[in-house]
């Protein structure tokens, strides 16, 4: 059964996402963290995809104790420097691919220390694994327990690599989107977050207790929200209701802003989708450096 607090994130996929089973493209699939893309998001609209040089930063994969568990984590950040502003990048349900290492050495050519960890690492290998078994088999069955857990281990880890935890921000994608949210109620050093597109409402269960809208009075720190207008996985009520939610809770949520781009889809952000819409993904992106250096996390 899936998990239906990540339903909508599911419904809002691009069309037409390969779930053939492929060999040749699954072989060519598994290289190091952020390099190739999911097997689930073949084929690529390659004509629009953004790769940013990496030149003068130190980019590649890192391993983050975890309570003794090894999980792995995409790093991009200045070379050689120290005292610097923390991003946790957190991805689609996809894993960290080539497009969010991508969006981490964005914010590292910005001066970020920038982090995407792996959060679906315990139940399965979300780059390498069709569409269906992705959903069922791993999605489904990751706890936002874990989540915070390995979100906290993470932000320990910065601190031992040259980050600042007093200008520690979040920002996430579709479902890294929800959890930009429950994150930023979870921790107590979070300075801001931005999360693009994540689920505000939905079903609750065991292992998803709780919803944005549920924690929107819980914020430790303001947090900006990027939404297409034409959402069909998010619809536009649940993003009024996330908006009243915030504007009855406590100064952090109060200081929190909704940014909803009309009629653009979900993933419009996603430079390597059909979804992907530059006018508002460059405007986005301009919002969220802008959030953090507003919020100081710069």
């Amino acid at each position: 059964m899936l998990n239906p607090d990540s339903q909508n994130d599911f419904d809002s996929l691009l069309p037409g996402s390969s779930t053939e089973a492929g060999t040749s493209r699954r072989t060519a699939l598994k290289a190091a963290m952020g390099m190739g893309f999911a097997v689930s998001v073949l084929p690529i609209e390659a004509q629009t995809v953004i790769t940013t040089p990496t030149d003068g930063l130190t980019v590649g994969e890192v391993t983050i104790d975890v309570q003794g568990f090894k999980m792995p984590a995409y790093r991009a950040a200045p070379a050689g420097k120290t005292n610097l502003p923390v991003v946790l990048v957190i991805s689609e349900i996809f894993g960290v691919h080539q497009h969010i290492a991508d969006v981490a050495v964005r914010f590292a050519r910005q001066g970020y220390l920038a982090i995407a960890p792996e959060m679906f690492i315990r139940q399965g290998d979300a780059k390498n694994t069709e569409y269906a078994k992705l959903l069922s088999d791993i999605i489904a069955k990751v706890p936002d327990r874990q989540v915070m857990g390995d979100l906290d281990a993470t932000v320990a880890w910065a601190a031992t690599q040259g980050g600042d935890l007093n200008r520690l921000g979040i920002t996430g994608f579709c479902w890294g989107g929800r959890i930009t949210w429950l994150y930023t109620a979870h921790q107590p050093k979070i300075k801001a977050g931005v999360a693009w597109y994540g689920r505000l409402v939905g079903a609750q269960n065991e292992l998803t207790p709780v919803n944005p809208v549920d924690i929107a009075g819980k914020l430790n720190a303001p947090v900006l929200g990027l939404y297409g207008g034409a959402d069909a996985g998010i619809p536009q009520d649940s993003v009024e209701k996330m908006r009243a939610a915030l504007k009855q809770g406590p100064a952090t949520a109060q200081a929190s802003e909704i940014v909803v781009y009309p009629e653009m889809p979900h993933a419009f952000h996603a430079d390597y989708r059909p979804s992907y819409r530059k006018p508002a993904a460059e405007d986005g992106w301009k919002r969220c450096l802008a959030w953090f250096k507003t919020q100081g996390v710069v």
